[in-house]
């Protein structure tokens, strides 16, 4: 928010509270058509400052925003490669890309220069990766989790590996840099969300108990080394607070149409966004009220889950399978 006058402050933030947006669908690609659900393009992407990276097929884009806050360019400024198969998931962190694919993959790029590193890493495909101080964690079909070296001379060398009992839809490293949350199928083994220890890959706590079996956790983020929201197939956002308990969420939220969450995020204060597997529904909670304060459909007729969304201070992006869209919260 550093820049914008006060007066343009509240009316923005007013404008996020009562849903007032401009909507356009600034992107589209083709949607592949085939017959299982894995193939289908499931985009991911980030936000850095003046440019969005997304995810399409097996490369990784990176759009430059436009300056006005009118969405922006629709070509790519640089194209980022060296899967085999779809980008399952990214991350940006300090001007390196870290990727996992389907060809079970990890690929790390440095934006600025040809710098780029591709690594085997798993038997099946990488589903989710994090990466923080020097130190990259990757979660897979497989049925494991792994930590990898990106210290010189140690690049893509296997520091431990996890073996979580379930396929690993989720990671997160704590900003501390002591553990990692996975968030899993639940289905081989009865706690999705585990955390564990980032240099001796051991079990460190589960978070929560009671889980049904299928209740798998698809997006994990980590608001402060102690605070960390999830949410899955179960259609619940949880919000944990490992000081207090570990057993217990501190408060959770259910999805009103019972559709399974696809990823979440916060402004890390008040504001929630959650992404649904059905029609494109962004949903906006505010953590101070029990139900949810505004949602958007951004896919109709036809439906598609919103597989990644990103904010601002103005902007709202949402991936679906076949369109990028934006809410601009600027508008009057």
């Amino acid at each position: 928010a550093a820049g914008i006058p006060v007066k343009e402050r509240v009316k923005v933030s007013q404008n996020w509270r009562h849903g007032r947006c401009r909507r356009d669908t600034v992107l589209k690609w083709k949607c592949k058509q085939v017959a299982s659900l894995s193939s289908f393009l499931m985009p991911w992407m980030e936000l850095d400052g003046e440019y969005l990276y997304l995810s399409q097929a097996e490369n990784i884009q990176a759009y430059h925003l436009c300056a006005e806050g009118t969405g922006l360019q629709r070509h790519p400024q640089a194209i980022f490669s060296g899967h085999q198969e779809d980008v399952c998931r990214f991350v940006l962190v300090n001007s390196h890309i870290v990727s996992g694919g389907g060809d079970g993959s990890i690929v790390l790029h440095k934006i600025h220069g040809s710098y780029s590193v591709r690594f085997s890493a798993h038997e099946q495909e990488v589903n989710c990766v994090d990466f923080q101080g020097g130190l990259i964690v990757s979660g897979s079909r497989d049925r494991t989790a792994k930590v990898w070296s990106l210290s010189a001379g140690r690049v893509g060398q296997c520091l431990h590996t996890v073996q979580t009992e379930d396929r690993v839809w989720s990671i997160a490293i704590s900003p501390l840099l002591s553990s990692f949350v996975t968030g899993t199928a639940c289905c081989g083994h009865t706690s999705p969300l585990r955390i564990w220890d980032l240099e001796s890959g051991q079990l460190l706590t589960c978070l929560g108990t009671d889980f049904h079996r299928g209740a798998g956790v698809l997006d994990v983020f980590y608001e402060t080394p102690s605070l960390l929201l999830s949410c899955g197939y179960d259609t619940y956002i949880r919000y944990w607070d490992i000081r207090t308990s570990t057993r217990k969420c501190v408060q959770e939220w259910e999805e009103p149409h019972d559709s399974a969450l696809y990823c979440i995020r916060s402004d890390k204060n008040h504001m929630i966004a959650s992404g649904s597997s059905y029609y494109g529904v962004v949903r906006l909670w505010d953590k101070r009220q029990t139900r949810c304060l505004q949602s958007f459909h951004l896919s109709s007729p036809t439906s598609s889950p919103v597989y990644c969304l990103r904010f601002s201070t103005t902007h709202l992006y949402a991936a679906l399978a076949s369109a990028l869209h934006v809410l601009d919260f600027t508008a009057s």
